[in-house]
């Protein structure tokens, strides 16, 4: 079977970046699904991890645990990069770990992307900048998921941010209901407010309804838009969010789907970011 050379798709994974900023327990194959959007082929699929060779030595727990998950992702189709905790002493005789995997992450990406048409790099560091513009430069959509902690240059320079908490599965939302599929009639959702009228009390928060090609059709009236909206009313929000800088694209809550008059609307409605 023949590759779609249009739709050649690179995803890079900075796992220790992701993992210490609110990527913790998340599920890669709703991010290779997302990565591959649009039929994309997965042509490079790369998980930097960091092993402390040392500690597995006399620390089974962490080594069956870490051996696991490396298998896990394995069976998702990624290649799991390993960089070894190097240990060292300083002046005072404090001993201490190093282990960084941008340098490996950024070669790898600027010498891969010769057969890739899209990139995906899940990370938030700033220190890409350079690695993302080269990769534009050599004809590279270039696009970014990340959670918090995300540097606000590397938001810009990407052709595309998407936060994790938005998409749909990615991360477990807390107190869902398990026999609920995210998006339907008493399901719980991660979403932002883009319109709010203060003198009338409502607005609207948009979350995306599915995984799929489009994102930048955020009309959800459009049939081909992956979005879908909630009436929110000013009593349905949590008492400690600040309705004074509604609307914002850079809040994400979390709310419960319940079916009114007019369509859907959301209750329960709490702020997880920032």
């Amino acid at each position: 079977m023949s590759v779609d050379m249009s739709r050649r798709v690179g995803l890079y994974v900075d796992l220790a970046n992701i993992t210490r900023n609110g990527g913790y327990g998340m599920r890669f194959d709703i991010l290779r699904d997302f990565c591959c959007r649009a039929q994309g082929e997965p042509v490079r699929l790369n998980a930097y991890v960091v092993y402390d060779a040392e500690r597995a030595k006399t620390d089974l727990d962490y080594k069956q645990r870490t051996f696991n998950f490396h298998s896990t992702l394995r069976d998702y189709g990624y290649k799991v990069i390993e960089k070894v905790v190097a240990w060292y002493v300083d002046e005072a005789g404090n001993r201490f770990g190093k282990a960084n995997a941008d340098l490996d992450m950024a070669v790898d990406a600027l010498l891969q992307s010769e057969k890739l048409d899209k990139v995906i790099m899940a990370t938030g560091d700033g220190d890409f900048i350079q690695v993302v513009r080269a990769l534009q430069n050599k004809g590279c959509r270039v696009e970014a998921v990340a959670f918090h902690n995300v540097s606000s240059n590397l938001k810009r320079e990407v052709d595309l941010f998407m936060s994790g908490y938005l998409m749909p599965n990615l991360l477990p939302v807390e107190g869902a209901d398990p026999k609920k599929h995210w998006g339907e009639e008493g399901s719980r959702v991660r979403g932002i407010c883009y319109t709010y009228n203060h003198s009338k009390n409502f607005g609207f928060l948009r979350y995306l309804d599915h995984i799929g090609p489009g994102l930048w059709i955020t009309d959800t009236r459009r049939d081909d838009s992956p979005y879908a909206t909630a009436f929110a009313h000013e009593s349905a929000f949590s008492q400690s969010i600040e309705m004074s800088k509604m609307p914002s694209r850079d809040i994400i809550f979390e709310f419960d789907l319940t079916r009114g008059e007019k369509g859907m609307q959301a209750t329960n409605i709490t702020q997880i970011y920032p």
